[in-house]
Protein backbone atom coordinates (compact mmCIF):
# COMPACT_ATOMS: atom_id res chain seq x y z
CA UNK A 1 0.00 0.00 0.00
CA UNK A 2 1.43 3.38 -1.00
CA UNK A 3 2.42 5.92 1.60
CA UNK A 4 -0.33 8.42 0.79
CA UNK A 5 -2.94 5.67 1.03
CA UNK A 6 -1.64 4.78 4.49
CA UNK A 7 -2.00 8.39 5.55
CA UNK A 8 -5.60 8.49 4.35
CA UNK A 9 -6.35 5.28 6.24
CA UNK A 10 -5.09 6.79 9.50
CA UNK A 11 -7.19 9.90 8.96
CA UNK A 12 -10.34 7.96 8.07
CA UNK A 13 -9.97 5.73 11.14
CA UNK A 14 -9.41 8.71 13.41
CA UNK A 15 -12.36 10.67 12.05
CA UNK A 16 -14.55 7.57 12.25
CA UNK A 17 -13.70 6.98 15.91
CA UNK A 18 -14.38 10.61 16.78
CA UNK A 19 -17.66 10.51 14.86
CA UNK A 20 -19.09 7.57 16.83
CA UNK A 21 -17.66 8.52 20.23
CA UNK A 22 -17.60 12.32 20.34
CA UNK A 23 -20.41 13.48 18.05
CA UNK A 24 -22.88 10.61 18.55
CA UNK A 25 -23.73 7.76 20.94
CA UNK A 26 -23.09 5.07 18.33
CA UNK A 27 -20.08 3.81 20.27
CA UNK A 28 -22.52 2.32 22.81
CA UNK A 29 -23.32 -0.34 20.22
CA UNK A 30 -19.83 -1.74 20.64
CA UNK A 31 -18.34 -0.87 24.05
CA UNK A 32 -19.31 0.17 27.56
CA UNK A 33 -19.79 3.90 28.30
CA UNK A 34 -16.62 4.01 30.38
CA UNK A 35 -14.48 3.41 27.30
CA UNK A 36 -15.61 6.63 25.59
CA UNK A 37 -12.53 8.66 26.69
CA UNK A 38 -10.23 5.95 25.34
CA UNK A 39 -12.02 5.98 21.97
CA UNK A 40 -11.80 9.77 21.76
CA UNK A 41 -8.11 9.71 22.65
CA UNK A 42 -7.47 6.98 20.04
CA UNK A 43 -9.28 8.99 17.37
CA UNK A 44 -7.28 12.13 18.13
CA UNK A 45 -4.02 10.16 18.12
CA UNK A 46 -4.76 8.58 14.73
CA UNK A 47 -5.58 11.98 13.21
CA UNK A 48 -2.39 13.49 14.64
CA UNK A 49 -0.29 10.61 13.29
CA UNK A 50 -1.95 10.97 9.89
CA UNK A 51 -1.42 14.73 9.84
CA UNK A 52 2.25 14.41 10.88
CA UNK A 53 2.87 11.77 8.21
CA UNK A 54 1.16 13.91 5.59
CA UNK A 55 3.20 16.99 6.53
CA UNK A 56 6.47 15.05 6.52
CA UNK A 57 5.82 13.53 3.11
CA UNK A 58 4.39 16.68 1.57
CA UNK A 59 1.10 14.86 0.93
CA UNK A 60 -0.84 15.36 -1.25
CA UNK A 61 1.52 17.51 -3.37
CA UNK A 62 4.68 15.41 -3.65
CA UNK A 63 4.93 12.02 -5.28
CA UNK A 64 6.92 9.26 -3.55
CA UNK A 65 10.56 9.22 -4.65
CA UNK A 66 13.28 6.65 -4.63
CA UNK A 67 16.48 7.16 -2.65
CA UNK A 68 18.11 8.47 -5.85
CA UNK A 69 15.62 11.32 -6.10
CA UNK A 70 13.68 9.99 -9.12
CA UNK A 71 9.93 9.61 -9.28
CA UNK A 72 8.70 6.06 -9.14
CA UNK A 73 8.35 4.75 -12.64
CA UNK A 74 10.55 7.46 -14.26
CA UNK A 75 13.15 5.96 -16.53
CA UNK A 76 12.17 2.42 -15.64
CA UNK A 77 9.16 1.88 -17.83
CA UNK A 78 7.21 0.45 -14.88
CA UNK A 79 6.12 1.33 -11.34
CA UNK A 80 6.95 -0.33 -8.08
CA UNK A 81 4.40 -2.40 -6.21
CA UNK A 82 3.06 -0.66 -3.16
CA UNK A 83 2.30 -3.81 -1.15
CA UNK A 84 -0.32 -6.56 -1.27
CA UNK A 85 -3.67 -5.52 -2.70
CA UNK A 86 -5.45 -7.20 0.22
CA UNK A 87 -4.27 -4.27 2.35
CA UNK A 88 -7.01 -2.21 0.72
CA UNK A 89 -9.48 -4.21 2.84
CA UNK A 90 -8.30 -2.14 5.80
CA UNK A 91 -10.44 0.65 4.38
CA UNK A 92 -13.62 -1.36 4.97
CA UNK A 93 -13.81 -0.89 8.78
CA UNK A 94 -12.56 2.69 8.49
CA UNK A 95 -15.26 3.74 6.04
CA UNK A 96 -17.92 1.59 7.73
CA UNK A 97 -17.74 3.32 11.11
CA UNK A 98 -17.64 6.69 9.36
CA UNK A 99 -20.58 6.31 6.96
CA UNK A 100 -22.52 3.20 7.96
CA UNK A 101 -22.17 2.25 11.62
CA UNK A 102 -23.20 -1.40 12.12
CA UNK A 103 -26.12 -1.98 14.52
CA UNK A 104 -25.77 -3.41 18.00
CA UNK A 105 -25.84 -7.17 18.43
CA UNK A 106 -29.35 -8.60 18.48
CA UNK A 107 -31.46 -11.69 17.90
CA UNK A 108 -29.00 -13.26 15.45
CA UNK A 109 -26.39 -13.48 18.20
CA UNK A 110 -28.88 -14.34 20.95
CA UNK A 111 -30.42 -17.21 18.98
CA UNK A 112 -27.04 -18.83 18.31
CA UNK A 113 -25.54 -18.53 21.79
CA UNK A 114 -26.80 -20.35 24.85
CA UNK A 115 -28.27 -18.12 27.51
CA UNK A 116 -26.02 -17.85 30.55
CA UNK A 117 -27.98 -17.55 33.78
CA UNK A 118 -26.30 -15.51 36.52
CA UNK A 119 -24.21 -17.56 38.92
CA UNK A 120 -25.79 -19.07 42.00
CA UNK A 121 -25.56 -16.77 45.06
CA UNK A 122 -22.79 -17.64 47.49
CA UNK A 123 -24.63 -16.79 50.71
CA UNK A 124 -28.05 -18.38 50.48
CA UNK A 125 -31.25 -16.55 49.64
CA UNK A 126 -30.22 -13.29 51.32
CA UNK A 127 -29.20 -11.90 47.95
CA UNK A 128 -32.84 -12.05 46.82
CA UNK A 129 -34.73 -9.41 48.81
CA UNK A 130 -38.52 -9.42 48.80
CA UNK A 131 -40.24 -7.60 45.94
CA UNK A 132 -42.74 -4.79 46.41
CA UNK A 133 -46.22 -6.05 47.32
CA UNK A 134 -48.33 -3.97 44.91
CA UNK A 135 -48.24 -2.91 41.31
CA UNK A 136 -46.04 -4.03 38.44
CA UNK A 137 -42.40 -4.63 39.39
CA UNK A 138 -39.90 -3.51 36.70
CA UNK A 139 -36.97 -5.93 36.67
CA UNK A 140 -33.80 -6.43 34.70
CA UNK A 141 -33.50 -9.70 32.80
CA UNK A 142 -30.42 -10.45 34.87
CA UNK A 143 -32.30 -10.15 38.17
CA UNK A 144 -35.36 -12.05 36.92
CA UNK A 145 -33.21 -14.86 35.49
CA UNK A 146 -31.23 -15.21 38.72
CA UNK A 147 -34.38 -15.45 40.83
CA UNK A 148 -36.12 -17.82 38.40
CA UNK A 149 -33.17 -20.23 38.44
CA UNK A 150 -31.66 -19.99 41.95
CA UNK A 151 -34.18 -18.41 44.34
CA UNK A 152 -35.54 -21.40 46.28
CA UNK A 153 -37.61 -19.03 48.45
CA UNK A 154 -39.60 -18.16 45.29
CA UNK A 155 -39.78 -14.40 45.77
CA UNK A 156 -41.15 -14.06 42.23
CA UNK A 157 -44.31 -15.99 43.08
CA UNK A 158 -47.49 -13.89 43.10
CA UNK A 159 -45.86 -10.80 41.56
CA UNK A 160 -46.48 -9.14 38.22
CA UNK A 161 -43.20 -8.06 36.64
CA UNK A 162 -42.15 -6.05 33.60
CA UNK A 163 -39.12 -6.99 31.50
CA UNK A 164 -37.59 -4.96 28.68
CA UNK A 165 -35.56 -6.44 25.85
CA UNK A 166 -35.52 -7.40 22.20
CA UNK A 167 -37.41 -10.26 20.59
CA UNK A 168 -35.51 -13.45 19.77
CA UNK A 169 -37.42 -16.13 17.84
CA UNK A 170 -37.06 -19.72 19.04
CA UNK A 171 -38.01 -23.08 17.64
CA UNK A 172 -41.55 -24.15 16.78
CA UNK A 173 -43.05 -20.70 17.25
CA UNK A 174 -41.51 -19.99 20.67
CA UNK A 175 -39.86 -16.67 21.42
CA UNK A 176 -37.80 -14.93 24.06
CA UNK A 177 -37.33 -11.45 25.44
CA UNK A 178 -33.57 -11.03 25.42
CA UNK A 179 -30.68 -8.81 26.39
CA UNK A 180 -26.96 -8.99 25.72
CA UNK A 181 -24.72 -7.90 28.57
CA UNK A 182 -21.06 -7.00 28.13
CA UNK A 183 -18.07 -6.64 30.42
CA UNK A 184 -15.94 -4.57 28.07
CA UNK A 185 -17.13 -4.72 24.47
CA UNK A 186 -19.56 -6.53 22.19
CA UNK A 187 -17.00 -9.30 21.62
CA UNK A 188 -17.55 -10.64 25.16
CA UNK A 189 -21.36 -10.34 25.13
CA UNK A 190 -23.34 -12.84 27.21
CA UNK A 191 -26.95 -13.73 26.48
CA UNK A 192 -29.88 -13.32 28.88
CA UNK A 193 -33.11 -14.84 27.57
CA UNK A 194 -36.53 -15.31 29.17
CA UNK A 195 -39.02 -17.48 27.33
CA UNK A 196 -42.41 -15.80 26.88
CA UNK A 197 -45.64 -17.83 27.06
CA UNK A 198 -49.16 -16.72 26.21
CA UNK A 199 -48.63 -14.10 23.49
CA UNK A 200 -47.64 -14.08 19.83
CA UNK A 201 -44.12 -13.06 18.98
CA UNK A 202 -43.50 -9.55 17.63
CA UNK A 203 -40.94 -9.21 14.81
CA UNK A 204 -37.38 -10.31 15.55
CA UNK A 205 -35.19 -7.60 17.11
CA UNK A 206 -38.20 -5.46 18.05
CA UNK A 207 -37.78 -3.94 21.51
CA UNK A 208 -40.67 -4.71 23.84
CA UNK A 209 -41.97 -4.37 27.38
CA UNK A 210 -43.33 -7.73 28.50
CA UNK A 211 -45.61 -7.68 31.54
CA UNK A 212 -46.60 -10.95 33.19
CA UNK A 213 -46.00 -13.49 35.93
CA UNK A 214 -43.26 -16.00 36.57
CA UNK A 215 -43.64 -19.37 34.82
CA UNK A 216 -41.68 -21.92 36.90
CA UNK A 217 -39.65 -24.26 34.71
CA UNK A 218 -37.41 -27.04 36.03
CA UNK A 219 -36.20 -27.60 39.57
CA UNK A 220 -35.38 -24.29 41.25
CA UNK A 221 -31.85 -24.10 42.60
CA UNK A 222 -30.37 -26.35 39.91
CA UNK A 223 -29.17 -25.98 36.34
CA UNK A 224 -32.42 -27.63 35.21
CA UNK A 225 -34.38 -24.46 35.95
CA UNK A 226 -34.81 -21.83 33.26
CA UNK A 227 -36.39 -18.35 33.27
CA UNK A 228 -39.85 -18.03 31.71
CA UNK A 229 -42.81 -15.66 31.89
CA UNK A 230 -46.57 -15.92 31.32
CA UNK A 231 -47.24 -12.69 29.43
CA UNK A 232 -50.33 -10.56 29.98
CA UNK A 233 -49.27 -7.67 27.76
CA UNK A 234 -46.51 -7.13 25.19
CA UNK A 235 -45.85 -3.53 24.12
CA UNK A 236 -43.43 -2.27 21.47
CA UNK A 237 -40.96 0.35 22.75
CA UNK A 238 -38.09 2.31 21.16
CA UNK A 239 -34.65 0.75 21.29
CA UNK A 240 -32.61 2.16 24.20
CA UNK A 241 -29.59 4.36 23.63
CA UNK A 242 -27.40 1.84 25.46
CA UNK A 243 -28.68 -1.61 24.41
CA UNK A 244 -26.31 -3.52 26.71
CA UNK A 245 -27.30 -1.71 29.92
CA UNK A 246 -29.63 -4.21 31.59
CA UNK A 247 -30.27 -2.07 34.66
CA UNK A 248 -33.66 -0.88 35.88
CA UNK A 249 -33.67 2.68 37.19
CA UNK A 250 -36.47 3.14 39.70
CA UNK A 251 -37.83 6.56 40.46
CA UNK A 252 -38.42 7.69 44.03
CA UNK A 253 -41.89 6.82 45.21
CA UNK A 254 -42.46 4.25 42.47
Amino acid sequence: MKRNIQVLLLLFLGVGLLHISLLTDLYLRYVRPGLRPALIASGVLLIVLGAVSAARDGFPFNRPRTRYGHDHGDGHGHGHAGGPKVAWLLYVPALTILFLAPPALGSYTASRDDATAPKAPSSGDSLFPALQDTGVVPMSLNDFSARAVWDTSRTLKGHTVRLTGFVTPGRHGTWYVSRLVISCCAADAQVRKVRVHGDAAPPADAWVNVTGTWHPTGKIGTDDASPALDATTVTRVPAPKDPYNDVVVTRPGR
